[in-house]
C-alpha cells in the first residue's frame, strides 16, 4: 500500500494492463566489465539460479493468516537485534486478522511502520500505541506529516537507528503530497519503541536511507534521486562510530565533501530500496531494474568500492506476480524494491526479498490479503 510507489508509477499503469512484461524465474550469465583495478570481482562472470525460500514464505504466510496481529507490509528490511532475535522492519502495514476466505477485513488497522521480531519461538509484532489502539512506531506529526522507514542500522549503546522519509500533504487531491525531509529515529533495542528523532541532511532532493552499510566505525548511507527520469543511487558516510547520527560527508565522484549538493550519482536505474554489501573482494548491489517500466527483473551489480562505479546488472530473478499475465492474472498487480539480507547469506546463497502491491488499493488488497506481503527468494551465485 506504499503510496510513494503508487505515485511514481500511477500515470503509466496502462503498460502493465497491456501485459507487456512477462514474469518467470530466471537463470542468467552475463559477463561484467572491468571498472577499476582494486579487486577481481568485477572481472568475473556471475551466474544466478533462484528459487522461492519456502521456509520464510510459509512462516510469514502462517503468521499473517493465523497470528491475529500483522497481515502484510512493505519495505521488508531486516536487522539482527541480539539475543537470537531478528527484526523485520516494514513501512505501511495492515494489522488485525485475515478472513477464512483469504480476504482482509475492510476495517483492518493500518499504520505507517511496524516491526516483526523473529526468534526461535516464532514471530511477534511490534507497533506503537497499545494493543487495543496500535499506532505507527513513529507516529504522524500533529500537522499530518508521516514517515516511511529506510534500512535500519545499529546505533550506540545497543540502540536501533531507523532513517525516515518524511512526507507532507500540500493540497486536497489524491496525489497532493510529497517527500519533505529526511530524519532519524532512535529506538530502544529491547522494546523497539521510539526514543528520539533528529533531522538528517535534506538540502537536496536526495531521499537518504535506501540502504545502510556498516563497516567498523564507518557507516555508508545510500539514497536516491531522479534526474531526467533516471532513478540513481548516491552515497554519504559517517566515520566516528555513531552510525547515521554522526557527521555526514557526501561522495562527489572523487572525494568526500561536507556539502550535500556535491553528491553525485554512483549507479543509475536503482529502485527506491536496494542493497549494497561486501561480497568476495568487492561489493554486491541488488536492486529492481528501473530502466524498464514495471520491470520484473531483479539484478545484481558489482563494484570494488562502496562508492562504485558499479557494473551492468546481472539478472537474478523475474518476479512472477506482475501484470495481467502474472500469477494473479491482475493487471493492477506489480512488484518493487528488491534487496538482499546480507546477514542471512550462506556462502554464495543470498536471500533476496521484494514487495508486491496493486494499483487497486481499495479493492485488491482487501479482496486478497496475499498480495500485500513480502516475497523471499534464495539466489545461488556462481562466480567464474
Amino acid at each position: 500500500m506504499n503510496r510513494r510507489i503508487l505515485a511514481a508509477v500511477g500515470l503509466a499503469a496502462a503498460s502493465v494492463c497491456a501485459g507487456g512484461l512477462l514474469a518467470a524465474p530466471a537463470s542468467a550469465a552475463v559477463p561484467t566489465s572491468r571498472t577499476d583495478g582494486q579487486c577481481s570481482l568485477v572481472d568475473k562472470t556471475i551466474t544466478a539460479t533462484a528459487s522461492v525460500n519456502e521456509t520464510l514464505t510459509d512462516d510469514f504466510r502462517t503468521y499473517a493468516e493465523t497470528g491475529g496481529a500483522w497481515t502484510g507490509g512493505d519495505s521488508t528490511y531486516s536487522l539482527p537485534l541480539g539475543g537470537g532475535r531478528t527484526g523485520w522492519f516494514f513501512s505501511d502495514t495492515f494489522l488485525g486478522t485475515v478472513n477464512p476466505d483469504g480476504s482482509r477485513p475492510t476495517d483492518s488497522p493500518f499504520v505507517n511502520q511496524s516491526i516483526i521480531v523473529q526468534t526461535s519461538k516464532g514471530f511477534e509484532t511490534v507497533t506503537g500505541g497499545t494493543p487495543d489502539a496500535p499506532e505507527s512506531i513513529v507516529p504522524p506529526e500533529d500537522d499530518g506529516r508521516w514517515y516511511w522507514i529506510g534500512d535500519p542500522a545499529s546505533g550506540k549503546r545497543g540502540t536501533v537507528q531507523v532513517p525516515l522519509l518524511q512526507f507532507t500533504r500540500f493540497g486536497p487531491g489524491q496525489w497532493d503530497w510529497g517527500w519533505s525531509g529526511n530524519r532519524l529515529a532512535t529506538l530502544d533495542s529491547d522494546t523497539l519503541q521510539l526514543e528520539s528523532i533528529i533531522d538528517l541532511p535534506s538540502a537536496t532532493d536526495i531521499n537518504w536511507g535506501s540502504w545502510t552499510l556498516q563497516e567498523g566505525r564507518t557507516t555508508y548511507i545510500y539514497g536516491i534521486a531522479d534526474y531526467d527520469g533516471v532513478r540513481s543511487a548516491h552515497v554519504a558516510r559517517t566515520t566516528d562510530g555513531t552510525g547515521l547520527a554522526g557527521e555526514w560527508t557526501f561522495w562527489d565522484g572523487s572525494a568526500w565533501s561536507a556539502d550535500e549538493s556535491d553528491a553525485v550519482p554512483v549507479a543509475p536505474y536503482v529502485a527506491n530500496e536496494f542493497s549494497v554489501s561486501r561480497y568476495r573482494d568487492g561489493y554486491l548491489m541488488v536492486t529492481q531494474d528501473t530502466s524498464e517500466l514495471f520491470s520484473t527483473r531483479i539484478v545484481a551489480r558489482t563494484s570494488c568500492s562502496p562508492m562504485g562505479p558499479f557494473t551492468e546488472g546481472v539478472e537474478l530473478y523475474r518476479t512472477p506476480e506482475t501484470g495481467l499475465f502474472g500469477s494473479y492474472g491482475d493487471a493492477d498487480v506489480f512488484t518493487y524494491n528488491a534487496h538482499e539480507h546480507p546477514e542471512m547469506r550462506q556462502g554464495n546463497k543470498v536471500l533476496v526479498t521484494y514487495n508486491v502491491n496493486t494499483f487497486d488499493n481499495v479493492g485488491d488488497v482487501y479482496d486478497d490479503a496475499t498480495i500485500y506481503r513480502p516475497r523471499f527468494i534464495d539466489v545461488e551465485l556462481t562466480v567464474r
